[in-house]
């Protein structure tokens, strides 16, 4: 056995950067690709933070809990005829093929006409149910931001599926940065829910519009036949995923909603998109990543599950110590971010933050089956979700207020990831026990933070907001300073069993 040679490690680990930095491979092209997407999302999620910021501290509560009103009752309409375009596109070998693209136009727009229709229709009876004669004409102008999504450039997911991720990028985080600025400069004119309902019709516009000024596209008045057959038949197996994930994931707005008023709803829903923020930055950037990248290595079962336990194990071990800042912290968080009032979602904030965790966990399996044009196996889980989520919601916000609703949701997630867990057991053949032990290492290293803010309870100067987040972010600090510890002995292992050869 040759002696491991520093210089020759060095050598290794460099290339090694290089190749995946560089390279014309498919690491290559996922770290460029992540790069651009992260560049861009970074910008969007923070552009929308600072928006937050502003926002909640020149509207009142209930500007923020109706407009969570609005919002789900479009996503619900929407749910309801999701055909899957994007998705189909990017796992399409034919994806990229014009008539492919034409076809795909026409069934976008066909429905996004639709639902603008039905939502016109509907709106007044929406209104009279939640007793808010507000909401018609609110839904009516929202309801135009459909008809923008619909009417984007086919060609911009393209773009996506041979990993052109600088092009989609400019279109989707310039259009939502174009939305916060035009809202924040509405809301020094327009204090309430208005400012909120015009921002979010221009960034329908503006990503519109940049579609078609990055990705010329032109739609064709006819299409092959063969091209809208496939398509259907991918739409087929994502029947009802959609309005199931809607489902889980709005029906604690939609039953808060009507159990509290729209001021305590604002302060619920503003507390969890603290932490949605974020996590919305991470599924998108995983989600455009992600897909593509499984895609390219369809059938290969090996490479899937070991991409499948990289990604866990680094969603983990940097979500873990988080979740411990935020049980800790997240009503000094609330207070420094948004205010004194907005405390009250301290409860809130901490499950949905274990929410977030499991849910991005969760996307990555559902990735797979995705890229592998199996979409019908993970609906099997989100029906699973969405029936606990209708079961529980009610009854836990009666039993212990606002905070139910998220505990509803992360009881729910709970039992779909087990069962996302057995199905992608059964399709990939992945060692679910090297799966599970990440979750016992990340839950190790997250108690750092633990033993940080424990430790320094009995101090009460410590226990203001300021000084509370600089010692929770200390003790992330040192976890995932522990973290780089442990990745670096397992990267120095495989060095060495890579350069100690037999001669």
């Amino acid at each position: 056995m040759r002696p491991l040679n520093h210089p020759d490690m060095y050598k290794q680990i460099k290339e090694s950067i290089e190749k995946a930095a560089f390279g014309g491979g498919l690491k290559g092209k996922v770290f460029r690709g992540g790069a651009w997407l992260g560049a861009g999302s970074a910008a969007e999620q923070t552009a929308r933070f600072a928006r937050n910021m502003i926002l909640t501290r020149l509207l009142a509560p209930e500007a923020f809990g109706t407009m969570a009103i609005v919002l789900s009752t479009n996503a619900i309409i929407q749910s309801f005829t999701d055909i899957g375009v994007r998705d189909a596109i990017i796992q399409n070998p034919r994806g990229g093929e014009r008539e492919y693209v034409g076809a795909a136009w026409w069934m976008t727009f066909g429905r996004a006409l639709s639902i603008y229709s039905l939502l016109l229709l509907i709106a007044p009876s929406i209104a009279r149910f939640y007793g808010n004669l507000e909401l018609s004409p609110l839904l009516r102008v929202t309801a135009a931001s459909m008809l923008f999504e619909g009417a984007l450039s086919t060609k911009a997911y393209v773009a996506l599926k041979e990993m052109k991720f600088s092009k989609w990028a400019a279109i989707f985080h310039g259009g939502g940065i174009c939305g916060v600025i035009t809202t924040v400069i509405l809301s020094l004119f327009i204090r309430d829910v208005w400012a909120l309902v015009l921002g979010n019709l221009t960034e329908g516009a503006a990503r519109c519009a940049l579609s078609y000024i990055v990705c010329p596209f032109f739609p064709i008045m006819k299409w092959e036949k063969k091209a809208l057959r496939e398509l259907v038949t991918f739409s087929k197996g994502l029947f009802g995923l959609s309005f199931l994930n809607f489902i889980f994931s709005r029906t604690d707005i939609f039953v808060l909603a009507k159990m509290f008023p729209a001021a305590q709803l604002g302060l619920y829903t503003m507390a969890i998109y603290l932490v949605q923020t974020p996590t919305n930055f991470i599924l998108n950037l995983m989600g455009h990543v992600v897909l593509p990248t499984f895609s390219q290595v369809q059938g290969d079962k090996v490479r899937t599950n070991r991409i499948v336990l990289q990604i866990v194990k680094l969603v983990m071990f940097l979500g873990m110590p988080v979740l411990a800042f935020v049980f800790f912290c997240g009503r000094s968080l609330l207070t420094t971010v948004y205010g004194q009032r907005y405390a009250a979602g301290a409860a809130a904030l901490v499950v949905a933050s274990c929410v977030a965790i499991i849910n991005i966990v969760n996307a990555q399996a559902t990735g797979v089956f995705y890229a592998n044009g199996q979409p019908g196996l993970h609906r099997r889980c989100v029906a699973i979700m969405a029936i606990l989520m209708v079961l529980l919601v009610y009854p836990l916000a009666r039993w212990f207020g606002l905070v139910g609703g998220q505990l509803a949701c992360l009881i729910s997630m709970i039992v779909g990831f087990l069962f996302q867990v057995d199905r992608i057991r059964d399709f990939t053949a992945i060692n679910v026990f090297e799966y599970g032990k990440i979750f016992l290492i990340s839950s190790l290293i997250a108690t750092t933070v633990v033993v940080v803010c424990l430790g320094t309870r009995p101090f009460a100067a410590l226990a203001r907001p300021l000084p509370n987040i600089a010692l929770g972010i200390a003790g992330c600090l040192f976890a995932y300073g522990l973290t780089v510890m442990i990745l670096l002995r397992g990267q120095r292992e495989l060095t060495q069993n890579v350069l100690s050869t037999d001669p």
